[in-house]
């Protein structure tokens, strides 16, 4: 895939997609998140966090993805690109379909594209201040646009943790490997919508990582 770093394009080949659930720091955060979904029938996991392995392929940086069905939607949350001798940030959408996720969250992770924007950040520049970085989200649904998640990164694990958690798993990013890191709460109720926008604030360097796409449902045949 073709990155930008530093306004420099950067060739990264993705070869494996991870996404971290229930990776909130607050255990009382993690459990709203957890009766959000439980209340649209997921089953509640055994251990948090937890990784998901999903196919590499199922990256892009479109600016559409097509979806089966209207149940699906988008959530905010930092992505870990791993390159050779190198760590970078990003910002990335974890698309995930609902109705398929009250059975099985594995296989809801899969039937969705998992967007993620052009623009990367090198982790070294903002790890010194990476709790001041701040995630948010905006949904259009039927023509009206609003925000749908805002906060700060502080709110989940930070990337070390992560990825130690990670290499416990077992597993271990390897360069080429990209991890969804969990997201925030929503306001109000989870739903989907025609276009997602998501950004990666960080106040102290007054920069922002963003990206948006818009959603086409494709119609179920049976």
């Amino acid at each position: 895939m073709e990155f930008l770093v530093d306004g420099v394009p950067r060739g990264i080949e993705i070869t494996a997609l991870v996404i971290a659930g229930w990776t909130g720091r607050d255990r009382a955060a993690v459990e709203h998140h957890i009766a959000e979904l439980a209340a649209l029938g997921v089953k509640r996991p055994r251990v948090v966090p937890c990784f998901y392995r999903v196919g590499a392929n199922l990256l892009t940086t479109s600016g559409e993805v097509e979806v089966a069905g209207e149940d699906s939607s988008g959530e905010v949350e930092f992505v870990l690109v791993s390159a050779p001798g190198a760590l970078y940030v990003g910002v990335g959408s974890d698309h995930t379909d609902r109705k398929v996720e009250a059975y099985g969250v594995t296989v809801s992770k899969q039937m969705c594209p998992k967007p993620i924007g052009s623009e990367l950040w090198s982790f070294a520049e903002v790890e010194g201040h990476w709790d001041r970085l701040m995630l948010r989200s905006h949904v259009t649904r039927r023509g009206k646009r609003s925000l749908y998640q805002e906060g700060a990164v502080s709110g989940m694990l930070a990337p070390r943790e992560l990825l130690a958690r990670f290499a416990g798993s077992p597993g271990r990013l390897s360069p080429g490997a990209a991890m969804f890191c969990g997201t925030l709460a929503v306001r109000g109720e989870i739903a989907g919508g025609e276009r997602f926008e998501i950004e990666l604030h960080d106040p102290v360097k007054n920069r922002s990582l963003t990206h948006e796409y818009a959603t086409r449902a494709l119609e179920i045949a049976d």
